[in-house]
């Protein structure tokens, strides 16, 4: 009789002592927007895990936190084509499983054609999936263009002097100004930066300031009425202006637009590579990805641009030929130096 009392007892003392089995985490670094909250909360549910979410907001701090002890703090991470080969090269992501993510399938063909897309793939294997991108593109104010711009030029043009907006960041207007002048965006050659350098200089006497976030793009351009805007984060910039009430218009120049194209990528340190591969299908997702788009304002990689031309002129972004010296002219340029090729330092070596 005591022993038969004791038995239920016996039974919870023993499930007491057993430890509950813990949900797995997955971690997920990226920027804002891509994992919102209540998109996390769905797909946590959906399998049955914890999501951890780290936020960043430029490729240094990405870099940084991502070669921490090789990867390990995280699962996966969203990244421009232009960064992969770095995270290649130093070992930090492994090859993506494509059959493990079918909604890859809905992605239209640009995207499907994954040899076409620079530096996500290496030796046949492939490190990354795209997920969203944005042209960087022209925004004007409609009331001080009779027509629209055509062209990268008119950021240079004398009679919207001190009402032009662009984005404080060397390697991209080195990037532009050579594509203006007819040259690589990506490899400008060594005769060649002097002419790109001056032309640079050119363009800070024209502009009224350079900007580096959004949202400080949008208060600059109602704040001071300025005429153009180099947007340098595409349609994401339009839409915030669209919202504070800007009548704006968004137009790709003739000479083709610097792109990023942000792709998902799994960390080599991650246990669970599976997890993370659903969590890159899941935002593939017909739903998921459309609220990207609408909440955002990025393109998303299942639908076509409203524009039916600017595929052609979109120009993924790519390694650029020495970052640290176009970074140094820059910041001489930035600071009104005359002459920024007085003190121009030589080209990194190349890599044998």
């Amino acid at each position: 009789m005591d022993c038969l009392r004791l038995t239920p007892l016996l039974l919870c003392c023993v499930l007491a002592a057993a430890p509950l089995q813990a949900k797995e985490t997955l971690r997920i670094l990226t920027w804002p927007g891509y994992a919102d909250d209540d998109l996390v909360a769905e797909f946590a549910q959906r399998y049955q895990v914890n999501v951890e979410v780290t936020l960043i907001d430029n490729d240094d701090v990405l870099r940084a936190k991502m070669s921490h002890e090789q990867g390990a703090d995280f699962d996966v991470f969203a990244a421009n084509t232009a960064e992969m080969r770095y995270y290649i090269d130093a070992k930090l992501i492994q090859p993506v499983q494509i059959g493990n993510i079918p909604n890859s399938k809905r992605q239209l063909w640009r995207f499907r054609n994954l040899q076409s897309i620079p530096s996500i793939s290496r030796a046949g294997a492939l490190y990354a999936v795209p997920y969203t991108y944005a042209e960087m593109g022209l925004i004007y104010d409609r009331s001080q263009f009779s027509n629209p711009p055509t062209s990268m030029a008119s950021l240079w043009d004398p009679r919207y002097q001190g009402r032009v907006l662009a984005y404080d960041g060397g390697t991209h207007n080195f990037s532009i100004t050579s594509l203006l002048l007819g040259g690589a965006p990506f490899q400008i050659k060594d005769q060649e930066f002097a002419a790109v350098s001056a032309k640079l200089l050119a363009l800070r006497r024209n502009v009224l300031t350079f900007y580096n976030q959004p949202q400080e793009s949008v208060e600059l351009f109602r704040q001071h009425k300025v005429a153009l805007l180099y947007a340098n984060y595409g349609r994401q910039q339009f839409k915030l202006l669209q919202d504070a009430g800007a009548d704006v218009g968004y137009v790709i120049p003739s000479e083709g637009a610097l792109s990023w194209l942000d792709c998902w990528a799994i960390s080599r340190a991650t246990k669970n590579p599976r997890l993370a591969e659903d969590w890159i299908n899941f935002t593939l997702e017909p739903r998921i990805s459309q609220e990207l788009s609408r909440r955002q304002g990025l393109s998303n990689t299942l639908e076509g641009s409203t524009d039916n031309n600017n595929g052609d002129k979109i120009i993924w972004l790519e390694p650029v030929e020495d970052e640290p010296r176009r970074g140094f002219i820059w910041a001489q340029i930035r600071a009104g130096e005359r002459n920024p090729n007085i003190n121009m330092p030589a080209p990194a070596p190349a890599n044998p």
